[in-house]
């Protein structure tokens, strides 16, 4: 079991906080774009509305299950691992159905868990929780199966993986898709009551030990702590029975399952980190609802705003050779790159101030390995030199040239900032997502995403201070 550093109140007031910024971030979003749908309608292609309302609908269930409040677990596994029968244990009431017949569970199913677990002890509010049992991996055909998958991961806010034994290659795949999700996971070892102590301890260490071989991509996965070894629906065993007479029977009993270690790492996971878990699963949906609308957006809009930055660079062309004095081409020229970068982004419909408009001149001004700042440089140079020389048109063209040209690369790098870059700002989900990963404890299981979440993500970090 997790040995946290805090009471549980203390954790559940930082989840509070997490909670209110997830749905004020979210409630942003969805603010932001809400009018663009609109707009959508009469003037971009169906294919655009439709993804639009597609992602527009994906904020909106995540607000509403941020206000319900309920927790989703999803359990996973091949089949005859016992998912079925480890989410009964946990219900204390066979409600699915299990069975020794492989594929038992044809799709996924919900079913809801109210178990005795405070989320907010100080207003005595209880956990929400869903219980989705789904279909073995290895069973449902090849294509059905991953989209029924990914569909449940999405939702899941914690995954529960049950194994019956060592892992097989199988699984090992199906690890590994489900990292992608970037999600905390509980490896559930279930059946142990099949094995002796000996083969148990040897299968549970195995199991602890997984993410040893970095070949196999299953590094972090989870740590130790998040193995459980469970019996969810132990089998007969005999029973000998001597009876007041003399005569002896013998006969076969099912024992109790063995679920409470599972059962009390779940409730010690969602008392404390319930909230955060709910805020960090709407923010990672909602990020990447985002992405995708500006993915889509910049690129229906590729042709406005080749012409926008075209058009800037033709004014800034026209103001730098007609312009004798070097220190005002040096300021009118970063003017007109601003008045660009505000302008894409009024065509993205993604709003930046003059200030974060500054900000992201400079960053792509740095970026662009000093090219833009040869610029700089360059107009400053020969416009020293425009007045008095009798070479004052081919100075002024040259410099023309090289302002254009920094106008336009200005503006090309201006959108690709601005389509990964919409999920900034005080509110944008990348900042939100940082700063509750930068205050949870490092005792929690949300901890360990911190750098699964913004794997690959550190380049663009650097670049975004605003």
């Amino acid at each position: 079991m997790t040995e946290y550093s805090q009471s549980p109140e203390n954790y559940q007031k930082q989840g509070q906080q997490h909670w209110k910024r997830a749905r004020a971030s979210l409630r942003k979003a969805l603010n932001r774009y809400s009018g663009l749908q609109n707009t959508a309608q009469k003037t971009t292609t169906s294919e655009f509305s439709s993804s639009l309302k597609t992602q527009l609908d994906l904020l909106k269930s995540n607000i509403d299950k941020l206000d319900q409040g309920v927790i989703q677990i999803a359990v996973f596994g091949l089949v005859s691992r016992g998912k079925s029968a480890v989410l009964n244990a946990l219900l204390s009431e066979k409600i699915l159905e299990t069975g020794p017949l492989n594929g038992v569970t044809q799709w996924p199913r919900t079913i809801r868990w109210t178990p005795n677990i405070f989320i907010n002890s100080h207003q005595q509010e209880k956990a929400k929780i869903d219980l989705i049992d789904t279909p073995g991996l290895d069973e449902v055909a090849g294509q059905v199966r991953g989209e029924m998958a990914k569909e449940v991961t999405r939702k899941a806010d914690l995954i529960l993986f049950v194994v019956s034994g060592d892992l097989t290659r199988t699984e090992y795949d199906a690890l590994r898709e489900l990292r992608k999700a970037k999600k905390p996971l509980i490896l559930v070892f279930n059946k142990i009551d099949l094995y002796t102590e000996a083969e148990r301890e040897d299968i549970y260490h195995n199991l602890q030990n997984i993410a040893v071989d970095k070949s196999e991509e299953l590094e972090d996965i989870y740590p130790p702590t998040e193995v459980v070894m469970v019996s969810a629906e132990p089998a007969p065993i005999p029973v000998r029975i001597e009876w007041s007479d003399g005569n002896v029977t013998h006969e076969w009993e099912t024992p109790s399952p063995q679920i409470d270690p599972l059962k009390q790492k779940i409730i010690t996971i969602l008392e404390r980190e319930g909230r955060s878990l709910l805020a960090l699963n709407a923010l990672v949906q909602a990020r990447e609802a985002e992405v995708t609308i500006a993915h889509k957006t910049v690129k229906i809009k590729q042709d406005e705003a080749d012409d926008l930055i075209w058009d800037f660079a033709k004014y800034k062309a026209l103001a730098v050779a007609l312009n004798p004095v070097a220190i005002i081409d040096v300021m009118g020229t970063t003017v007109i790159d601003l008045a660009l970068i505000r302008s894409l982004s009024r065509l993205y419909n993604l709003p930046m101030t003059s200030y974060e408009a500054g900000k992201l001149w400079k960053v792509i001004i740095f970026s662009e390995g000093g090219m833009l700042l040869g610029e700089l440089g360059s107009s400053l140079l020969l416009g020293l030199g425009k007045v008095g020389v009798t070479s004052y048109a081919g100075v002024a063209i040259t410099q023309a040239s090289i302002g254009a040209y920094g106008t336009y690369a200005i503006g090309r790098a201006t959108k690709v900032y601005l389509e990964k870059g919409c999920t900034w700002g005080p509110l944008g989900q990348d900042i939100v997502i940082q700063d509750i990963l930068n205050q949870v404890e490092p005792d929690t299981i949300i901890y360990r995403l911190q750098q699964e979440l913004f794997e690959g993500r550190s380049k663009k970090q650097e670049g975004r201070s605003y």
